[in-house]
């Protein structure tokens, strides 16, 4: 197994990519900490993971100290803590004439500032074992659509850690810091966004070739599968590394003409 005895923090894993990923680590051999604002869903995955396998903690990651208790709950239950997967975050529309200060404070305080929270906190116990972390990102990082502004940035600043702190800490204290940034992803809450934005149910069979030539977009477990090298011995001493995962290349693509 390629993850076997290893404890994970996963933070947004009652759901979607953070679920799938939760799901793989354990079926590699790993231990987790779950983490979302979903109760339910958070406890039947605890379930279907077996409680030997997995913790649950609900807690919004703006709180104050939410990360401590992430790392505490993890070496109370398991023992040790070997990875942080910072999965977590708020997706949202907004645009320049839509965002105002508050909304772009909180975007920025879940999705790049309790990233950071999280691997200050994790730090000692990922340095004594030579942990690593993975943050997720997203392809809009780059630059983001229209109406992803203040998300974009978000991430974009996910990015811009992840390449600091790569070097930093993978030189002074042994500790890997990797980001993957998904496309589009077909999670619950991505299925649902879109339905409500005014969408069929089943809006996500019928896509065209110029967002997914594939014929669907990406899923969960994709990504999942992905993020194990990330975080098994495997990737070596590799760090600070952004990896986009999308169907088709992000810069100097031809879409096809209709």
């Amino acid at each position: 197994m390629r993850l076997d005895q290893k404890v994970i923090i996963i933070t947004g894993s009652c759901t979607g990519i953070g679920k799938g990923i939760a799901k793989r680590c354990v079926a590699e051999g790993a231990r987790v900490v779950i983490h979302g604002l979903e109760p339910e869903l958070g406890q039947e995955l605890v379930q279907e993971l077996g409680p030997d396998n997995a913790v649950l903690h609900i807690e919004d990651l703006a709180t104050e100290g939410v990360a401590e208790r992430l790392v505490a709950l993890a070496v109370q239950t398991f023992g040790r803590l070997d990875a942080v997967v910072n999965n977590a975050a708020i997706v949202a529309s907004s645009n320049l004439k839509t965002t105002d200060l508050a909304f772009f404070r909180r975007m920025l305080e879940v999705n790049t500032l309790a990233p950071f929270a999280l691997i200050k906190a994790a730090l000692p116990q990922l340095q004594q074992n030579r942990g690593c972390v993975l943050n997720i990102g997203s392809v809009n990082g780059w630059s983001g659509e229209p109406d992803l502004l203040a998300y974009s940035v978000s991430k974009g600043a996910l990015m811009t850690l992840t390449r600091n702190l790569g070097d930093t800490l993978a030189r002074e204290a042994g500790v890997r810091v990797n980001q993957i940034n998904p496309g589009w992803v077909l999670t619950e809450n991505e299925a649902r966004r879109k339905h409500e934005q005014g969408l069929a149910a089943d809006w996500y069979k019928d896509i065209s070739p110029v967002f997914a030539p594939a014929g669907r977009i990406l899923w969960p477990a994709e990504i999942a599968a992905a993020a194990i090298y990330w975080l098994a011995d495997e990737s070596g001493p590799v760090s600070g590394q952004i990896v986009d995962l999308e169907q088709y290349p992000l810069i100097g693509r031809n879409p096809p003409k209709n």
